[in-house]
């Protein structure tokens, strides 16, 4: 009778964590706190930057970067400069093997009103048949520039290493996708 005892108790969790995983699936965003203006300016330009990736526009990419940009840059021998960035993210680009989606949701600007900080989620999807697994989930932070021309460009970016996702957390992660700024 024990063992039955203890494959019950180790159900419990899993089942409890399927349905939080599937509600999550099903509920629809929580409301962002609102933005100002110039934050959904970034807000907005995140988005266009997400989607030079999604459109495999190398040059829109590029147009992105500020030329001093550092990307990997919490790491000991982050990717500098906007050429040799690009040069680095051609593949994920190309979008042949891999698609990579990332949105924000959050966007702030401190004292300095010509930098801001976004962060999102990062899904990764392999495109071959069969590839396991086929989503990853990670999330980015970036720090954005706006130059002297108006135009905000990325000068940092980092983020987590995304972990293997379910169908259910792909499906999460899109049903967050919001293109609309939360303004204040």
């Amino acid at each position: 009778m024990r063992p039955v005892v203890r494959a019950a108790r180790l159900s419990l969790p899993l089942s409890l964590a399927l349905i939080a995983v599937a509600a999550t699936a099903q509920t629809p965003p929580k409301p962002l706190p609102p933005l100002s203006d110039e934050e959904c300016a970034v807000w907005a330009r995140e988005l266009s930057f997400a989607a030079s990736i999604a459109e495999h526009d190398a040059k829109a990419f590029a147009a992105h970067l500020h030329e001093q940009a550092a990307f990997g840059s919490g790491s000991p021998q982050p990717t500098r400069g906007r050429d040799e960035i690009a040069k680095r993210w051609a593949g994920l680009i190309e979008g042949k093997t891999l698609r990579l989606r990332w949105y924000p949701t959050r966007v702030t600007i401190g004292g300095a009103r010509d930098v801001a900080w976004s962060t999102g989620p990062a899904l990764y999807q392999k495109l071959e048949p069969g590839a396991e697994p086929r989503y990853s989930i990670g999330a980015y932070q970036s720090v954005w520039h706006r130059g002297q021309d108006g135009v905000w460009r990325v000068l940092f970016d980092d983020g987590l290493v995304p972990r293997p996702a379910t169908e259910a957390e792909a499906m999460a992660f899109q049903n967050g996708r919001r293109e609309a700024c939360p303004q204040g």
